[in-house]
């Protein structure tokens, strides 16, 4: 199981949005140099948190701007935008389980319901986390760095 980078490399992009906004124009290609990622990726990115309500797109002298504020954003709001998982859940069955086995002809509605819960958990622990706390934590790592 793992979630796709697109989850980490949009909160970065949100964190750097906040942090960067009144010192650099951002555009695609600022953002895929702090972020270390080919500048397709984050337009890529972008299009999704645009869609999500996150970010305003311009071309020009604003560039990229918030859309809501940072303690208005939780990682479970990116991890949904980003599509890091899609309806079937974070769990992936294996396909073809023996049938004729009475392991494999119950392995699955017997962990199905766990796995759900696991899930439901980590999401729930999403919610209470915004990038108004990374970013916080952020600024520290930033001046203990000075």
């Amino acid at each position: 199981m793992q979630i796709t980078s697109k989850f980490t490399i949009a909160v970065h992009m949100l964190t750097a949005i906040a942090y960067f906004k009144d010192k650099e124009t951002l555009t695609s290609n600022f953002l895929a140099g702090s972020v270390g990622v080919n500048p397709v990726i984050i337009r890529n990115v972008m299009l999704r948190l645009k869609d999500a309500g996150m970010i305003l797109v311009s071309q020009g002298k604003t560039g990229i701007v918030l859309a809501r504020g940072l303690q208005d954003i939780s990682f479970y709001d990116v991890y949904k935008a980003v599509d890091c998982v899609g309806d079937e859940g974070l769990f992936h069955f294996h396909e073809n389980p023996n049938t004729d086995c009475p392991v494999g002809k119950h392995i699955q509605a017997s962990m199905s319901g766990k796995l759900q819960e696991i899930q439901d958990s980590m999401e729930a622990q999403m919610r209470q986390i915004t990038l108004a706390d990374v970013a916080e934590q952020v600024q520290r790592e930033i001046e203990l760095s000075q």
